[in-house]
């Protein structure tokens, strides 16, 4: 492990030390960065589609949109889908950014299709903290409970789609019909927190109409490893 990794690691731990009486069980976060114009990246999804099915794993795939001028346009390409995977390769200390791409828990980085490895980094047990997401009266409603020495994070509502078919019409994947899970249409920034109770709310009818569920994921500043996630459907 590189030096500042494994200082990452243990600044982590400690600060969690101290919120571990508050802590859940929470579900391994999946990020895959993909692309429809990149021919490596079906099997990827394949096994996100996999993934998703499990209870304890939150899967999301994270369309960018850096093959669009190379034949085919992604629609579901987000500028803010590259700015997150460029701030893990600053996080992470990864010399660029590629497809397909797993991130683990915002720690760990494996080519998507690797499920082997995969696989192995999903085995191990997960805390985090408590999060309680409720969907109701128009809003989706987040509460997080006092939890005294995690370090400052953001909570960022993680608006998606649970599935879609696309064929695709040209570019390296050019007669194929590619199936697609989990698809994040908007990632939002509620706001900032440093432990103390609070609750953050978003109303239903801002998120992108095709949106069937909202994930929720709290990480300390600058992109540092996962220490809550939580989803809930909105139909």
């Amino acid at each position: 492990m590189r030096a500042s990794r494994k200082r990452l690691w243990i600044t982590g731990a400690l600060l969690w030390g101290t919120a571990a009486a508050n802590a859940q069980s929470r579900p391994a976060l999946v990020e895959l960065f993909t692309s429809e114009g990149c021919s490596s990246c079906p099997p990827a999804e394949a096994y996100l589609g996999e993934l998703a099915r499990r209870p304890d794993v939150l899967a999301l795939t994270f369309h960018v949109d850096y093959w669009d001028d190379l034949g085919w346009r992604d629609r579901f390409g987000l500028p803010e889908s590259v700015q997150r995977q460029r701030g893990y390769a600053s996080a992470l200390h990864l010399s660029s950014i590629y497809t397909p791409q797993v991130v683990i828990d915002g720690r760990d980085d494996f080519v998507g299709s690797d499920r082997v490895r995969i696989d192995r980094a999903l085995a191990r047990p997960r805390a985090g903290v408590a999060i309680s997401v409720s969907v109701a009266s128009g809003n989706v409603s987040i509460d997080l409970a006092d939890q005294p020495g995690v370090a400052p994070s953001d909570v960022m509502l993680v608006a998606y789609q649970r599935a879609a078919v696309s064929p695709i019409g040209r570019g390296e994947n050019a007669g194929r019909t590619i199936q697609e899970f989990n698809i994040v249409r908007e990632l939002r920034r509620l706001g900032r927190w440093e432990g103390q109770s609070q609750r953050f709310r978003a109303r239903i009818d801002s998120l992108p109409p095709e949106s069937t569920d909202v994930a929720i994921l709290v990480q300390p500043i600058g992109q540092a490893p996962i220490i809550g996630a939580a989803s809930a459907p909105l139909r």
